[in-house]
């Protein structure tokens, strides 16, 4: 069976105003659940902020799914987020509480239109991964290969829609400050939903591994960084079977030292993939927090989840290369121009008043040990930057920028010495996509 997508894209119902209020009070009662469980632990606890971030963890997941994916950016931005807080909530990158097993075997009936007995010779129903939207079974065909089986959760879609309204309403108050016009947090919020869309159809996820495998194909990293094989007779709209895939999260540093894998080639891999599939193809894995990415037995990264892609048009990707070329090679100036090109500044200063002001907050970035780096220290300027300019990024930027963030912190734990932006390799590679960029202009 070859690649398949749905005739028409998949939309979250609005729910209406009762429900939505309904939602708002079961965040508010777990809230306050969470408040009287920290209370009562707070009494003879040496570590209150351990304990708070516990229970802020356990609330977050009682919450679902919205809350989540909001636990998994806290998870992977600990140079933005307090590092109590970011570390306990990395059990929420995989290791959600699953759901209720006959409700799986059911799903699965509905879905492959047969009983499991009749696809899997064997089926642990007891979840490997278990994330906000999904959860993973290990399995083996009665064919004989070795899968792994995601399926949706039971009964997410009606969750989902009701948080959705609520940071629709939440996003809205947030772009009265500074910073939340800066990452257009409207804007963020819409792309999200539109993510969540295509995430809760699996043959969206298992078509775009497959685009993005034939696109970067063609480059240096096709043998360096992989999607596993997709199983296109064992895949529908909430069910996506794929290969096995043996390997290490990459957030294991011990593990991948232990392995003999050099973690430098390995981040460095990471984050030029990443710029070439975004800029130079212009499809780029969207959600690249620990658990999405592996590093198999030869040192080769493994990419899972495609329920969030972003994607360039020819335009932004030749404007965001040159931008990125120009930062790198601290030509702030232009870097200036392309910013006001993308439409990012509502209040254009001129030309050397913004270089000026992008080189206070970048500059430092070249010459600072990534171990040592405040990016508290640096949000603050961003958001000083934007009131300035009331900038707005756009989204598919915002989206690069995670992965960033992502991308940074395991840097950290596996190069903490290396300078990424002093890099020769990665100062050359930029430099050529700003050459590139200028060609095609």
């Amino acid at each position: 069976m070859t690649a398949t997508t749905p005739t028409a894209p998949l939309t979250l119902q609005k729910v209406p105003l009762s429900s939505e209020a309904a939602r708002i009070g079961a965040t508010a009662w777990q809230a306050v659940c969470g408040g009287a469980r920290f209370a009562a632990r707070a009494f003879g606890s040496d570590d209150l902020a351990a304990t708070g971030a516990g229970e802020t963890r356990n609330t977050f997941a009682a919450l679902g799914p919205t809350y989540v994916k909001l636990g998994q950016l806290i998870a992977s931005s600990p140079g933005v987020f307090p590092r109590v807080l970011s570390d306990e909530f990395r059990t929420l990158l995989d290791r959600v509480p699953p759901a209720d097993p006959d409700q799986v075997r059911r799903l699965l009936t509905d879905q492959l239109g047969r009983d499991p007995d009749e696809v899997f010779a064997e089926f642990d129903p007891e979840p490997i991964a278990s994330a906000s939207i999904s959860q993973v079974h290990d399995a083996v065909l009665v064919s004989g290969e070795h899968v792994v089986v995601k399926i949706q959760r039971p009964g997410i879609k009606a969750r989902l829609a009701a948080d959705l309204q609520i940071l629709q309403r939440t996003a809205a108050v947030v772009e009265f400050s500074p910073y939340g016009r800066m990452l257009s947090a409207k804007a963020v919020i819409e792309d999200f939903t539109a993510n969540l869309n295509s995430e809760l159809d699996f043959r969206a996820e298992a078509a775009a591994m497959e685009e993005w495998t034939a696109a970067i194909s063609g480059s240096r990293f096709a043998d360096q960084v992989r999607v596993p094989k997709v199983f296109w007779d064992y895949t529908t709209e909430r069910v996506i079977t794929l290969e096995f895939v043996d390997a290490i999260r990459i957030d294991n540093a011990q593990e991948i030292r232990r392995a003999g894998h050099d973690g430098t080639k390995i981040v460095k891999t990471l984050l030029l993939s990443l710029l070439e599939s975004a800029f130079t193809d212009g499809i780029f894995h969207g959600d690249l927090h620990a658990g999405n990415v592996l590093v198999d037995s030869d040192g080769r990264i493994v990419l899972l989840d495609w329920g969030i892609v972003g994607r360039f048009d020819d335009k932004s990707r030749l404007i965001v290369r040159e931008l990125l070329g120009n930062l790198m090679r601290s030509n702030y100036e232009a870097a200036g121009q392309a910013l006001a090109a993308l439409g990012t500044f509502g209040k254009p200063g001129t030309v050397r008043e913004t270089a000026k002001d992008l080189r206070r907050v970048a500059a430092p970035i070249g010459g600072t040990d990534l171990g040592d780096m405040s990016y508290a220290d640096l949000g603050r300027q961003l958001a000083n930057l934007a009131k300035t300019y009331d900038a707005r990024l756009p989204r598919e930027l915002v989206l690069v920028g995670k992965q960033l963030l992502y991308v940074e912190r395991y840097m950290k734990l596996l190069a903490p010495r290396w300078k990424a932006m002093s890099d020769p390799q990665v100062v050359g590679y930029t430099a050529g996509l700003l050459k590139d960029s200028a060609r095609a202009r």
